[in-house]
């Protein structure tokens, strides 16, 4: 019974365009959600003890057949050979913006990016990876923005807190300081100038030596 319960759920799958809710699939085959949930768990299971070239994997809420991940170089190079649609920097960066701040609104995003988001917000929309997911109930009512099943479907991921903690991406204190301390600016004074002594006050400032700079 089982067998054969695993080769209906595996055609169903196969044939979807979309991850399917174990719920949906349970209503398909008659049988609990929890035994949908298992019997997906041993096929996927089952391919992975196999080596095979693609997986069965939970994704946005639901399941779905995609390749094997150290497989992507062979299946990049046939999907996107002669194909100029990926996402811009802004686009991406727009993105990883709503994804991390949802709801967001247009405004709250060029904030943060400090240019104009008009165009790239537009583009992501229409890719289907953000949409309206509220009003702002303030003057005006703003669009908020927030990401989609298909947005999760696209990073292979089931929900947002599979996302990884933004703190990952956010340099140390180490890293900081190790920045600023190499945009400080030292001056090296000639003890041949007159005077016996320079005190710090008399040491020309960054405004100085950029005010020379631009008066060379």
């Amino acid at each position: 019974m089982s067998v054969e319960m695993k080769r209906a759920l595996e055609a169903i799958v196969m044939v979807a365009d979309s991850p399917l809710e174990s719920e949906m699939l349970a209503e398909i085959t008659e049988l609990g959600v929890d035994k949908v949930d298992a019997l997906l768990t041993e096929l996927a299971a089952e391919y992975a003890a196999q080596v095979r070239g693609f997986q069965l994997v939970r994704v946005a809420g639901g399941w779905r057949y995609q390749s094997h991940p150290d497989q992507s170089p062979y299946v990049e190079r046939f999907v996107l050979d002669g194909q100029s649609a990926k996402l811009s920097a802004a686009a991406l960066e727009t993105l990883a913006i709503v994804a991390y701040k949802q709801p967001i609104s247009r405004a709250q995003i060029a904030a943060i990016r400090g240019v104009s988001v008009d165009g790239v917000v537009r583009t992501i929309e229409q890719r289907g990876y953000i949409g309206e997911v509220a009003r702002d109930p303030g003057p005006g009512q703003a669009v908020l923005f927030g990401t989609t099943p298909a947005f999760l479907e696209r990073m292979g991921i089931d929900s947002l807190s599979d996302l990884p903690a933004i703190a990952d991406f956010v340099p140390g204190a180490d890293v900081v300081e190790a920045l600023e301390h190499g945009l400080r600016v030292e001056v090296v004074i000639d003890p041949t100038l007159a005077g016996s002594e320079t005190s710090a006050d008399d040491r020309p400032s960054l405004g100085d030596l950029l005010d020379g700079d631009q008066s060379a």
